[in-house]
């Protein structure tokens, strides 16, 4: 297949990798690079291999049963697991719109130092709701293309010009290690490429883009591996961009600043900027992508709950419902409060536990509900699918372990 071609069949899969590739990745990567080099970039491979699996199996459900995922648990799961992703959604919307807010915001606070990181968050927050209120999907599309390209042309270079000779980049990848204290990094690569929960948007994006049968699944598994793979090589880059960096006195999103600092006396004035806009290109794309996406899962599972619609039989786009719209709001408006406010204590150990629920959920969902042939007839998981989906079960139940001792004990 062409490159052109492959250019024109992607779509969803560009705007889920935009989404997924937002400031926590980039910490998380970031963090790893900085203590280890070049050690731990067979992390990311993992990474983006086991958010590939997930994504592709929340696609091929759709397109076989022509329902979402989403759906799929309200109608023929127990109660219970409907119930909880209800909380999960909104501790986690109210978390993580207060953050992706606050990265850009500190992107933007380096450019332009006149207004807080706390004002340059709203302002872009605000951006993004006008952008998603007004916009429609195609528009997103093309806007996501446009940051992946520039997010890739900035960091790569950056890698490029600072990276290790290549046989330590290829021992790295290609040789799994597990240096002393590495686990934590190692699980926080893992567990951030890709994106955690927005990857259930991918079956609204699949729908705007009309992939609504069977017959779209070479596109689906095509526009996957193709995002995945700038996924995987985009975390490879920031590793390498990272080595190096002394982080001691540095955590969280403040890791940017360090790294772009640090390319100063390598790559001069040009190499910091030309790294935080790429940085920047991450931040606000993972923004507008959660923008767009999480609503779409709230008014899905509020309307299927409500009077059990199909809402993938309507031919309108469901970005127009008041539910939709609604959620867009809360998600904008209200986190904002975090902003000033800090973060809640009880709201942080809510966020934490929860949300290292949701991913063995939805390994596990995925493993048990895709291996039916009552549902699925010939397009049950493969074997090697049961595999990989029996990893992503075990490895983030084990971070589900850590994150609860770490809370809790």
């Amino acid at each position: 297949m062409k490159l052109r071609e492959v250019y024109h069949i992607v779509g969803p899969g560009m705007v889920v990798a935009a989404t997924g590739l937002g400031g926590g990745d980039i910490v998380a990567a970031s963090a790893a690079g900085a203590n280890y080099g070049p050690t731990l970039l067979w992390a990311v491979i993992v990474g983006s291999v086991l958010k590939f699996c997930l994504t592709e199996g929340i696609g091929r459900w759709q397109l076989v049963t022509g329902r979402t995922l989403l759906e799929g648990w309200i109608d023929d799961m127990p109660k219970i697991i409907p119930i909880y992703f209800g909380l999960y959604l909104l501790v986690w919307t109210f978390m993580v719109a207060a953050a992706m807010m606050s990265t850009s915001g500190l992107v933007a606070y380096a450019f332009f130092p006149f207004l807080s990181v706390a004002q340059w968050a709203a302002i872009q927050g605000v951006l993004a709701f006008i952008l998603v209120w007004n916009g429609g999907y195609f528009l997103l599309e093309n806007l996501m293309k446009i940051f992946i390209g520039m997010m890739f042309v900035c960091i790569l270079f950056c890698a490029f010009m600072v990276m290790p000779p290549v046989t330590e980049v290829l021992v790295g990848i290609f040789t799994p290690r597990l240096p002393d204290g590495s686990m934590v990094f190692v699980f926080g690569v893992i567990g951030g490429v890709g994106g955690s929960a927005t990857i259930l948007s991918y079956s609204y994006w699949m729908k705007e883009a009309g992939w609504t049968n069977t017959g779209n699944m070479k596109a689906m598994r095509i526009d996957l591996a193709t995002a995945y793979i700038l996924t995987g090589l985009f975390g490879l880059a920031i590793m390498l961009v990272a080595a190096g960096v002394n982080v001691e006195d540095v955590s969280g999103t403040g890791i940017a600043l360090a790294i772009a600092e640090q390319l100063v006396p390598v790559l001069g004035e040009t190499g910091k900027w030309i790294f935080l806009i790429g940085f920047w290109g991450a931040a606000i794309s993972s923004l507008i992508g959660v923008w767009h996406g999480v609503p779409y899962m709230f008014a899905n599972f509020y309307y299927h709950l409500k009077d059990k619609k199909n809402l993938l039989e309507s031919p309108k786009s469901i970005s127009k419902t008041p539910a939709y719209r609604g959620y867009l709001i809360y998600l904008c408006f209200l986190p904002m409060l975090l902003l000033t406010w800090g973060r809640p204590i009880w709201v942080v150990i809510l966020y934490a536990v929860i949300g290292a629920f949701f991913m063995p959920l939805v390994a596990g969902l995925l493993l048990y509900m895709n291996s039916s042939k009552t549902w699925l007839g010939k397009y049950v998981n493969s074997w090697l699918t049961k595999a990989l989906l029996l990893i992503c079960l075990l490895l983030f139940s084990f971070l589900l372990f850590v994150e609860i001792r770490e809370q809790f004990f």
